[in-house]
């Protein structure tokens, strides 16, 4: 949202969430709803009032959450799905949606081709091989113009983590902050690609940006960042802050992060739209840290 804003202005977003509006100290957001994605009633009219033309939904239930509800998470990550996508048909709006590596499985090798064997292990990766699927037939069958990206794990400072298996990864920065010691929940070894949100903010956006001739994947692209393990992460965070300590006690993400692959190749999104990550582990740490500093510790 604070993105959009800067490019196109806030008078021109609509937030909708099924909460009350998110903090946004970057910007004033003027227009808010507050909606169910699985009810198409109240979709259909936030999009008919505002006249939307682009929607980036991003409502879904994350991996480690979906394990312990995974009938909500089909409902919502598919109901809501298909609802926006029926809607985009009918009023002609371009629509980003994010996939996951989470669509990959143990038969992926390490270093994920595009065109790979597909079989997740959990409820939220079966939704995001679903939406794919969906994504492309709604673009080959209706013309919809629909985008989406593989991310890797999202590490940001601005929010908390919201039940992915990937969220160690955002947890530790927080507790290496506030606390000085952390509690892994994978083993040190654990290998998996990760994404720090500016980049990921700038994927999504070159990708919608760039010409619809030269988009060629229709369910969705790799994108690839930075791949480090748990131990590698602790280290570096450990540079910048003297005496932090970590240890580990793996617990039921474990397996779900076994299933995932280390890395993965994004040859495609590189050849079609430009895709370049700005950010390498030692950078990202450094800037996750001096922005947590600044929003955890109060000041005099």
């Amino acid at each position: 949202i604070e993105e959009l804003a800067r490019r196109h202005g806030p008078d021109r977003l609509v937030g909708l969430d099924l909460g009350a509006a998110p903090p946004l100290p970057e910007v004033f957001l003027p227009y808010y709803e507050r909606a169910d994605v699985r009810d198409l009633a109240a979709l259909r009219d936030v999009v008919e009032r505002y006249r939307i033309d682009t929607v980036y939904h991003l409502a879904s239930l994350l991996s480690a959450t979906g394990e312990k509800q995974p009938d909500l998470a089909w409902d919502v990550n598919m109901t809501g799905l298909k609802h926006v996508l029926d809607l985009a048909k009918l009023h002609r709006m371009k629509v980003f949606w994010p996939s996951s590596i989470a669509v990959f499985g143990p038969a992926t090798r390490k270093r994920a081709p595009q065109h790979a064997v597909l079989d997740p292990t959990t409820m939220y990766g079966v939704t995001k091989v679903s939406g794919e699927l969906l994504c492309r037939y709604y673009c080959h069958r209706f013309g919809v113009d629909v985008r989406s990206l593989r991310f890797p794990g999202i590490i940001s400072y601005k929010t908390r983590p919201g039940g992915g298996t990937t969220d160690y990864a955002v947890e530790i920065f927080y507790a290496a902050v506030e606390d000085g010691a952390y509690t892994c929940f994978v083993r040190p070894e654990t290998r998996l690609p990760m994404m720090y949100m500016p980049d990921a903010v700038k994927a999504t956006l070159d990708l919608m940006d760039a010409p619809s001739e030269a988009i060629t994947v229709r369910t969705s692209y790799n994108v690839d960042a930075v791949s480090f393990t748990a131990e590698e992460l602790a280290e570096e965070i450990a540079r910048h802050e003297p005496g932090f300590t970590c240890r580990y006690a793996p617990d039921h993400r474990q397996q779900i992060a076994d299933s995932w692959p280390s890395e993965l190749d994004d040859t495609a999104a590189r050849d079609d739209w430009g895709w370049q990550p700005a950010y390498d582990l030692p950078t990202l740490a450094e800037d996750m840290l001096v922005n947590l500093r600044q929003k955890l510790i109060p000041s005099d």
